[in-house]
């Protein structure tokens, strides 16, 4: 026994050097990969302070050689920025609140009633999943225009209030809640309305979580809806339009003012960010408890 101990011991010590630079070049490669996905948000942020000539000079220079603000001052105060601003946020805030309620409605019907070719919607909406976004501009764009919503709010909000992969979402979370917490509440003589109220949806809430950050996220983002819905309207354009016509033109023989556009850029991903962080363990939770139950 105490011939084997001291060869154990050896043998640690041997393996222990291998784990330690396994460990260390393990945490240089997340390092250099968080610079790799960091680098052109840095870079981004220098160009805002940056001229519109060293710009052009340096385009990938991470600080600016002359510090200047010329690019903030413009967008805050001598833009249209903060009206594109009040378009999204209530294009967002409407879009998600009506996704969160037609999804879930539409995932628990999925998942937990018993109706006639519920089997065959469920397809569509995979089927729906398959297909790009881009190829329903035209049929969006014609029934808008045949029902007069075209360059309102209404037209920005409801193409956006329900999608499939929140359905999907819904669906695969409400599956995995026990029958028994509803049979509970049958027996206590609740309807199906209060039943999926007060009791399924408190208990879905990191899938409705995720759902708020996914919905809020694309509906902040989209560009293709203010693109064919309000194009016309410069009163209804939300950030992602209004920043595609943000800086351009000028002096000089430039047609950008890439500066601009990109202090632009920075102030329209601060929200999706703060959201992310804020509700990111959340997040994970509930993609975690999206799998299919074998």
């Amino acid at each position: 026994m105490t011939a084997i101990e001291p060869t154990a011991a050896r043998n640690r010590s041997r393996r222990n050097p291998w784990r330690a630079g396994k460990r260390v070049l393990g945490y240089a490669f997340l390092l250099v990969s968080a610079l790799v996905f960091l680098y052109p948000f840095l870079l981004s942020l220098a160009g805002t302070l940056k001229s519109r000539a060293e710009i052009a000079s340096h385009p990938v220079l991470p600080w600016p050689l002359e510090l200047t603000t010329r690019a903030w001052q413009f967008v805050l105060l001598h833009s249209d920025f903060p009206r594109w601003t009040l378009n999204s946020i209530i294009v967002t805030v409407a879009a998600t609140l009506l996704r969160l309620f037609i999804d879930s409605l539409a995932g628990y019907s999925l998942a937990r009633l018993r109706w006639r070719g519920r089997g065959l919607v469920f397809a569509g909406v995979l089927a729906v999943m398959a297909v790009p976004p881009i190829v329903l501009t035209v049929p969006r764009f014609l029934v808008l225009k045949e029902m007069n919503l075209l360059n309102t709010y209404p037209g920005l909000i409801f193409p956006l209030a329900v999608d499939a992969a929140g359905i999907f979402i819904m669906k695969q979370f409400f599956e995995q809640i026990p029958r028994e917490l509803e049979e509970a509440a049958r027996i206590d003589g609740a309807n199906i309305y209060q039943t999926y109220w007060h009791v399924v949806l408190p208990v879905a809430r990191p899938a409705l979580i995720t759902l708020t950050i996914l919905a809020f996220q694309a509906t902040w983002n989209e560009f293709l809806m203010p693109l064919i819905v309000v194009r016309a309207s410069p009163d209804h354009w939300t950030l992602p339009f209004g920043l595609s016509t943000l800086g351009r033109g000028g002096a000089g023989g430039q047609t950008f003012d890439y500066p601009v556009m990109l202090a632009g850029s920075i102030l329209t991903i601060v929200p999706v960010a703060i959201i992310f962080i804020i509700f990111q363990r959340f997040f994970v939770r509930g993609l975690a408890s999206q799998g299919i139950k074998g």
